[in-house]
C-alpha cells in the first residue's frame, strides 16, 4: 500500500474511534409577557442524557415481565387537573392585568405631580385616573374570586391524586427493580458508555460520545404533566451532531 492510501487509511480508522461532538440545544414556545407574543427561548439547566440503548423499550419490556399492569391514572383525576389549570391561567391573567393597571396608575400619579389642578392635561389625566382606578378595583375583586376558585379546587383534587402518585410509585419500584442491572448489561454489549451534560444559559449542552446508535433523553417538567425526550440519534465520526429539543419532538405526559 502506497504511504499516502496507509496515511489516509489510518486517519479514518482514528476518526472511527475517536469521540465525536454532540451539541444539544433545547428550546421552548413561552409567552412574553411585555408583548404577549409567543416566542422560543432557550431550556437552562436541563439534563441531557445520551444513552447506547433505547429506555422506553427497556421500560416496556420489565413492564411487560411483571406481569400487572401499572395502575392508570384515572379520569377523574385528569379531568380535575385541567379545571386546576384552566383556573390558575384566569387567576394568572388577572393578576397580570392587576399589575399591569397598579403600574400604570402610579405612571399617572407621578404625570399629575407636574400641573396644576386647572390645567387641561391634569384634568385629563385625573379622570383617567378615575377610570383606570375603578378598573383596578373591579379586576382586583375578580383576581381573589379566581384565587378562591383555583385553590379550592386544586385541595379537593389533592387527595386523590395523592393516593393514585403511591400506588404508581410502589407499582414502578417493584416493576422496574432490576432496570440497573439491565442498564449495565446493554452498555457492557453495546461497549459504548452513555454521557450526560447540563444545558447551559443559551440551552446548549455538548457531550462526547464514540461512534455508534444513541437515545437522547431529557424531561421538563410542567404543571401537570411533563415533556418527555428519547429522540434517536447515529453518531459517526467527524464532524459535530446537532440535535434540538422542543416541544415537537417531545412527548407530553401526564403526571400527578
Amino acid at each position: 500500500m502506497k504511504r499516502s492510501h496507509l496515511v489516509a487509511a489510518l486517519s479514518l480508522a482514528l476518526a472511527a474511534c475517536s469521540p465525536t461532538q454532540v451539541v444539544v440545544t433545547a428550546e421552548l414556545e413561552t409567552e412574553d409577557p411585555a408583548t404577549g407574543e409567543t416566542v422560543m427561548r432557550p431550556v437552562s439547566d436541563l439534563e441531557v442524557q445520551i444513552l447506547p440503548f433505547d429506555r422506553d423499550a427497556i421500560f416496556d419490556s420489565l413492564a411487560t415481565a411483571y406481569g400487572t399492569p401499572e395502575p392508570p391514572i384515572p379520569d377523574s383525576v385528569l379531568n380535575a387537573q385541567e379545571e386546576i389549570s384552566a383556573a390558575q391561567q384566569r387567576w394568572r391573567q388577572l393578576e397580570n392585568r392587576w399589575n399591569t393597571l397598579r403600574d400604570t396608575l402610579q405612571t399617572i400619579n407621578d404625570s399629575l405631580q407636574q400641573y396644576n389642578r386647572g390645567e387641561a392635561r391634569y384634568v385629563t389625566l385625573f379622570n383617567e385616573f378615575g377610570d383606570l382606578e375603578g378598573e383596578l378595583n373591579g379586576v382586583e375583586r375578580q383576581m381573589n374570586q379566581a384565587f378562591e376558585e383555583f385553590t379550592d379546587l386544586q385541595e379537593a383534587n389533592n387527595a386523590a391524586a395523592q393516593a393514585i402518585r403511591l400506588q404508581r410509585e410502589e407499582w414502578a419500584n417493584d416493576a422496574f427493580a432490576e432496570v440497573n442491572d439491565v442498564w449495565t448489561e446493554k452498555i457492557r454489549t453495546t461497549g459504548l458508555n452513555p454521557a450526560a451534560d447540563t444545558t447551559d444559559a443559551s440551552g446548549v449542552a455538548t457531550l462526547a460520545v464514540k461512534p455508534g446508535q444513541y437515545w437522547v433523553h431529557a424531561r421538563v417538567d410542567e404543571v401537570y404533566s411533563e415533556l418527555y425526550w428519547n429522540v434517536p440519534l447515529t453518531v459517526e465520526g467527524g464532524d459535530p451532531v446537532t440535535l434540538v429539543l422542543t416541544r415537537d419532538n417531545a412527548q407530553v405526559r401526564p403526571k400527578l
